[in-house]
């Protein structure tokens, strides 16, 4: 393949800062409003611009818009992820899980994953890629948050891949990384409550607060 340069796009006009500061995980997203073709170009022209390793740029995304494939998808993700609850904490439904439980939200992307607008998944050629893929699509997630597109970075399970791989005619050589449902939220961004960098941030040592604890 030849490189070639990409000019910024004209509608990513939204500062960086209000960008990563009102980003947040967007489960729950509009299905009678569909994502245009320009803004899937854009959010994949700003993975593109992201480091890699060596600049060897082995990130590889696939678009899923036809809607029985996401359907057929959707329900494989379904089963990746109570297969990951499972393997977890033994839970095999709803009904299995604590009333209590950080994932109940993160549930309701399993029974919505069907209805996505677009998926994004996230592949490498050649094994050991993640550290030159995740910046990419960090770069996704920003550049969806500033044309006001939710996002959610989540993955699959060992269950359901080689079905995955089948149904997408998915090279040998290629690793999968995660899985991008995007479209228009139902529902708002920011502000995120976050743990303070002065408790997760170790200075010189680990433990050692930072000077402005």
């Amino acid at each position: 393949m030849e490189m070639t340069y990409i000019d910024t796009p004209a509608d990513l006009t939204m500062q960086i800062g209000e960008a990563m500061f009102t980003q947040r995980a967007i489960r729950r997203l509009r299905s009678d409003k569909p994502v245009s073709d320009a803004d899937l170009k854009t959010v994949l022209d700003a993975a593109s611009k992201a480091p890699s390793g060596g600049n060897t740029q082995p990130g590889r995304f696939l678009v899923i818009r036809e809607r029985d494939t996401i359907k057929a998808f959707g329900k494989l993700y379904h089963e990746a992820w109570w297969a990951k609850r499972r393997d977890a904490y033994g839970w095999k439904n709803r009904s299995d899980m604590p009333e209590d439980s950080p994932y109940k939200m993160a549930a309701l992307l399993a029974d919505e994953m069907v209805d996505a607008p677009v998926i994004i998944l996230a592949f490498t050629i050649g094994r050991g890629g993640a550290s030159s893929i995740f910046p990419g699509v960090q770069n996704l997630l920003l550049a969806a948050r500033a044309l006001g597109l939710g996002s959610v970075l989540t993955t699959l399970h060992a269950d359901v891949m080689e079905r995955v791989n089948q149904m997408f005619s998915v090279p040998a050589d290629a690793e999968f990384h995660c899985c991008i449902p995007l479209g228009y939220p139902r529902g708002n961004f920011g502000p995120t409550r976050r743990f303070p960098t002065s408790q997760t941030t170790g200075w010189n040592s680990w433990g050692a607060a930072p000077p402005w604890k």
